[in-house]
């Protein structure tokens, strides 16, 4: 699996295509392709001949202006460090700036986003971006000799800063809607709507962020049902912040007593006033919070 995960920086040759004013029916159909002879550069990683393909170009970077995010910073956040696989099932990849998750589809699943494109958009456009959906933000095919990857970029639902310390997905139902005892035994289990019960959990929204979530979240089914879409649900991630300042006490405590160990992850992506990825550009423009 890890073969492919160093090879988007080839998105920044396919990103020269000049925006255009209006989408047209076939940019929902189109695609770009570039062939990489690579005799030289990270012999070891990369190899020696690789096919990129990235699916409606136009669409996608639309969506991403829609979505809020510079093309620039996609790229950086994208590929300026390989990104890593989350979950024990290896079932996705994370950006190493935390800001976008990379998930391997098959070539069904494509068809599939590929059929639903030009009604997402149509929606993103409607609801002005502001929406419980997955966020998609670009989709590619990496070909390796005969072997091919297909890929779908999304944005990480999650805050890229503050960790989650459980999560829940979530049906409004409690038919058979308990995590297993497998799930459970993980470090991060996705909980269901029984075990939210179970637990007591109680999440607080102030009344105006009620109205306005209430309100996506109706919009948003409305959606999938037109679409005739089933088998959803909310994700939820609950960060404790007593608990991270106690962790982050604790942190600070082994690495005055550890010396120096950690410093050298500090310097990814700041050479210059180059972009620095979508995560510096949330940092820099909102107050702490998801």
């Amino acid at each position: 699996g890890g073969g492919c995960v160093s090879v988007p920086p080839q998105i920044n040759e396919l990103s020269q295509v000049p925006l255009p004013v209006m989408l047209l029916p076939d940019d929902f159909k189109a695609s770009s392709k570039i062939k990489v002879n690579n005799h030289l550069f990270n012999r070891e990683n990369l190899p020696s001949h690789f096919k990129f393909k990235e699916y409606c170009p136009q669409v996608f970077r639309n969506l991403r202006e829609r979505f809020g995010i510079d093309d620039q910073d996609y790229q950086v956040s994208l590929t300026r460090s390989p990104p890593h696989w989350e979950g024990s099932d290896r079932s996705f990849l994370l950006s190493y700036d935390r800001t976008l998750v990379v998930k391997e589809l098959s070539s069904e699943d494509v068809a599939d986003v590929h059929g639903l494109l030009s009604h997402y958009h149509q929606y993103v456009v409607q609801c002005h971006g502001s929406t419980l959906l997955p966020r998609f933000l670009g989709m590619y095919r990496v070909s390796v000799e005969s072997e091919e990857t297909y890929l779908l970029v999304m944005r990480n639902m999650f805050s890229h800063r503050l960790p989650v310390h459980r999560k829940y997905d979530l049906k409004g139902s409690l038919v058979s809607r308990e995590a297993s005892d497998k799930e459970k035994g993980k470090d991060l289990p996705t909980l269901k709507d029984m075990d939210f019960l179970n637990k007591n959990e109680k999440v607080y929204v102030g009344e105006e962020d009620q109205k306005d979530f209430m309100e996506k979240l109706k919009r948003d089914v409305e959606f999938l049902v037109q679409l005739k879409i089933m088998d959803y649900s909310l994700l939820l991630g609950i960060h404790e912040v007593g608990r991270a300042e106690q962790e982050e006490e604790e942190e600070v405590e082994e690495e005055e007593g550890g010396g120096d160990e950690g410093g050298a992850a500090v310097g990814v992506g700041s050479y210059g006033t180059s972009p620095e990825g979508i995560g510096s550009y949330l940092n820099s423009h909102r107050p702490l919070g998801p």
